[in-house]
């Protein structure tokens, strides 16, 4: 049986100008499409969410401190601010749990790389891998719990035994939200040691060296 060849002529681009002469047609998997860009904007909303939650914990502590100065007013013209020192409480736990991952990116958590700038860089590699494993599982194992814990305030109707008389589920809601913003952060680094091969922490020496 004779075979027959079909034989396609290069594309010439000085026939591009030509009327009835059509471009070879590129396949859409080789095109930029818009899935090149999700890269891009999932980095831009996890720092994002990093970013939103240190403000908030900024905002956190600046209410600690309209909170400080309501009560001292307070005291000074003889009036009542009955749970002035539990909201203060609150917004203090917030502040550290919406603190976490945004402090965690920025380099301001205490590391300890002795034995990581002294292996190879493939052992340190590995390393970086079990540590962001472990530190991801316990967050995981964490928020879990707290979840449920809130769950069950919530569901109970707990209130707080001082005057404030608060629901408990509603700071301790805070506690499982800067968790799992946490366990974001952890994941995300996580992925960057696995597939670009190194973290995505800052180094910051001052925050650790006040953290010591």
């Amino acid at each position: 049986m004779p075979t027959v060849l079909l034989l396609k002529p290069p594309h010439n681009k000085h026939l591009s100008g030509v009327p009835g002469h059509q471009a070879p047609r590129i396949p859409p998997a080789m095109q930029g499409d818009s899935m090149s860009t999700s890269p891009g904007f999932l980095r831009k909303a996890f720092d994002g969410l990093y970013t939103a939650s240190g403000v908030a914990a900024a905002l956190c502590l600046i209410c600690i401190l309209l909170l400080i100065v309501a009560q001292m007013m307070a005291r000074w013209t003889g009036a009542i601010f009955p749970g002035a020192p539990n909201y203060a409480g609150y917004m203090m736990a917030a502040a550290s749990f919406l603190a976490f991952a945004n402090a965690l990116n920025g380099g301001a958590h205490i590391r300890v790389s002795i034995l990581l700038s002294a292996v190879p860089p493939r052992i340190k590699w590995m390393l970086e891998v079990w540590c962001f494993g472990i530190a991801t599982a316990i967050i995981a194992y964490f928020v879990y719990y707290a979840y449920w814990f809130v769950y069950w305030s919530w569901r109970f109707n707990e209130l707080s035994q001082a005057q404030d008389a608060t629901p408990l589920w509603i700071p301790q809601s805070v506690m499982v939200i800067g968790g799992a913003i946490l366990l974001v952060a952890f994941i995300d680094n996580l992925l960057a040691v696995l597939f670009k091969g190194n973290h995505r922490l800052g180094s910051n020496t001052v925050d650790q060296s006040f953290g010591e």
